[in-house]
């Protein structure tokens, strides 16, 4: 029997911030996807999705990747499309890192930092990284499939002092 549950089958991330003062180091930052599977949902990721990688099935596309804050719309964006993504996997984290090059950046001290996360004109999640402004990375949602096959997303804004490469090992630990 099927459900009538559809959950989200396709989530669109975008990723918007104002390029830093003429004169200071240009900020950038990165979404990262982190892919658990079935079995191991608080384990390290199967694989990671960032600038200069891809899902290995093409469910999960990184569409722009900018180093700077600078253009029109938004800076970076993704798709995941949960609804392609093989049984083999249950969980999807979804996350935020700014690299670390020429100093310390937090989400504090860059301005007009914004992501957002929809399903075609339906907003599912909307955060300014406010809550985790002395964070230099952060966990934004995690996309779960549920026992039908459905997938359900959970807003979990959570702040890291942690680089790039650690963040990646720690986005999926289980919060105690």
């Amino acid at each position: 029997m099927s459900s009538f549950n559809k959950g989200i089958r396709k989530a669109e991330v975008a990723l918007k911030w104002d390029p830093n003062p003429r004169g200071t180091p240009a900020a950038d930052l990165d979404i990262v996807a982190a892919v658990y599977r079935a079995e191991e949902l608080y384990d390290n990721p199967a694989y990671l999705v960032h600038f200069g990688s891809r899902s290995p099935d093409g469910t999960i596309t990184l569409h722009r990747d900018s180093k700077t804050g600078q253009g029109f719309g938004p800076d970076e964006q993704m798709t995941i499309e949960l609804e392609r993504l093989s049984r083999e996997y249950g969980r999807v984290v979804l996350g935020v890192a700014i690299q670390q090059r020429e100093g310390r950046a937090e989400f504090g001290d860059i301005q007009s930092t914004t992501m957002r996360v929809a399903e075609g004109y339906t907003e599912l999640l909307t955060s300014d990284f406010s809550t985790v402004a002395r964070a230099t990375a952060a966990t934004v949602a995690e996309f779960v499939r549920a026992a039908d096959g459905s997938w359900d997303m959970h807003e979990t804004v959570r702040g890291f002092d942690a680089g790039p490469e650690e963040f990646t090992r720690l986005m999926g630990v289980r919060q105690r």
